[in-house]
């Protein structure tokens, strides 16, 4: 059994990446609105439409998973104001498996949907993303995460965690 790889995303990284992905979705703007899905895509989408100079921000929830635990979606809460999706932007932190952007493309067919960060399973999924990251690799968002101490790999001569540091 292997490892899981790790990819900590800190709030300078997120606010980087989430600027980047807005200068990619500059050339196809104005958008009617964004439609951020939550809770993950409120940051990034509340960067981009910023860049982007739009005011008009709208919310859809996703049921899909929790820390430990992938399960049915459920939609807990559907966009109201943005119909179709015509002329309107998705936002969302990461395309995983695709099963998040599925629902949502069902709800909004006609929207451009974007992402931060994209998995290969998820990535067919999305019109847009910045950085792709392998299936097997968990991202630690900085809203997931908090500053603590961890001791060295080696101390006193003796290894007090394992390499990839998940004892």
């Amino acid at each position: 059994m292997t490892s899981p790889k790790y990819f900590m995303v800190g709030w300078e990284q997120l606010h980087r990446d989430s600027k980047a992905l807005a200068w990619r979705l500059a050339a196809l703007a104005p958008f009617r609105g964004i439609v951020a899905v939550t809770r993950g895509g409120m940051i990034p989408a509340a960067i981009i439409a910023r860049e982007l100079d739009c005011r008009l921000v709208e919310t859809v929830s996703v049921v899909t998973y929790d820390e430990e635990a992938i399960g049915h979606p459920v939609v807990t809460k559907p966009p109201q104001a943005a119909g179709t999706g015509r002329g309107w932007l998705v936002v969302d932190d990461l395309a995983d498996t695709g099963t998040t952007a599925k629902v949502v493309r069902a709800l909004l067919p006609e929207a451009h949907f974007a992402t931060v960060y994209a998995k290969p399973q998820g990535r067919g999924l999305v019109d847009s993303f910045v950085t792709e990251v392998s299936q097997d690799t968990w991202i630690l968002f900085p809203w997931d995460t908090e500053a603590q101490f961890i001791p060295p790999i080696i101390k006193n001569g003796e290894r007090v965690q394992s390499v990839t540091g998940a004892d």
